[in-house]
């Protein structure tokens, strides 16, 4: 039977029929059928696994306004950082383990809630894995009158064509550009090629959303907004990561340097990074970014 021409717009624009049955969704490019269960880096099917959803007070200022940022929390990962912080979600081999399996309509259902309660946006955490599923829910709900920012809050492993299929449902990236090498990368993750894959990604979010612009009552809208989480001993590159962002992206990079790390999951296991960062550590990368352009830094 010939489908209608609407039919087959619908069945061309459908993320998942076009990345899962050979999954190409990042650039580990793992091959399997996700559509009968296979699994790769990650570990997920072709299902939406959350953990968590809820407003959250604890993200940038211009995030969170007044109402909050409407944070939902996937199950899994694809990078694996021996030093997760968040390893309770995304260290879990079968991401049923930590989180649910959506039904149909569970996802908009989420989204309305949150709405609801005031959010400030859709605050989509480590969605890379999961992405087709996830945007092919995110058009059904732009298409229904859903005008909430939607924020694409990943660890910066991404496939420069998954990130050119969704443009135009992403208000913001944040992508948390973790190291400024490969060498750095495939030390702590299981992605030996990093930085130079996170590099191509950050170039297109920027190309698609620029630089970020806030509203009226100083809330993001649109753009980049990138995270660097400064590591004991430079052991993430951070000085590398700085003259990127300045010097390939923008100097009106909205950026946050991050001073929180400590030494989680297996981080023990790894020399050099078993202790907190020190503050003079921080500052150091704080004022390199200064000495290279960069001023607008988050709060």
């Amino acid at each position: 039977m010939q489908c209608s021409p609407d039919h087959a717009a619908h069945r061309a624009d459908n993320l998942r029929q076009r990345w899962y049955p050979h999954c190409l969704v990042c650039p580990h490019r793992c091959g399997v059928d996700r559509t009968v269960g296979e699994t790769g880096i990650c570990g997920t099917d072709d299902g939406i696994y959350v953990a968590s959803a809820q407003l959250h007070f604890g993200e940038e200022k211009v995030l969170v306004g007044r109402g909050g940022s409407g944070t939902i929390f996937f199950s899994s990962c694809n990078l694996k950082c021996i030093f997760c912080q968040n390893y309770s979600i995304s260290m879990c081999v079968q991401p049923d383990q930590v989180g649910r399996r959506l039904r149909s309509g569970d996802f908009a259902e989420l989204v309305w809630r949150l709405r609801v309660q005031g959010a400030e946006n859709i605050n989509l955490v480590t969605p890379t894995h999961m992405g087709p599923a996830i945007f092919d829910e995110i058009r059904e709900l732009r298409t229904g009158g859903m005008r909430l920012p939607v924020v694409y809050n990943c660890g910066g492993y991404e496939s420069v064509e998954f990130l050119r299929s969704i443009e135009g449902l992403v208000d913001i990236y944040m992508p948390d550009v973790k190291f400024g090498s490969d060498r750095a990368g495939a030390r702590f993750t299981t992605a030996e090629d990093y930085f130079s894959r996170c590099r191509e990604a950050v170039r297109e979010m920027h190309r698609q959303v620029g630089d970020l612009r806030t509203g009226p009552r100083g809330t993001a809208e649109k753009g980049l907004l990138v995270r660097h989480l400064v590591m004991p001993n430079n052991a993430a590159d951070s000085l590398s990561v700085m003259d990127f962002i300045s010097g390939e992206i923008s100097p009106h990079t909205y950026i946050n340097i991050m001073d929180q790390y400590h030494p989680a999951w297996h981080a023990h296991s790894s020399p050099g990074i078993g202790r907190r960062t020190t503050l003079t550590e921080h500052e150091e990368v704080h004022r390199y970014a200064e000495s290279r352009g960069l001023y607008r830094f988050a709060d």
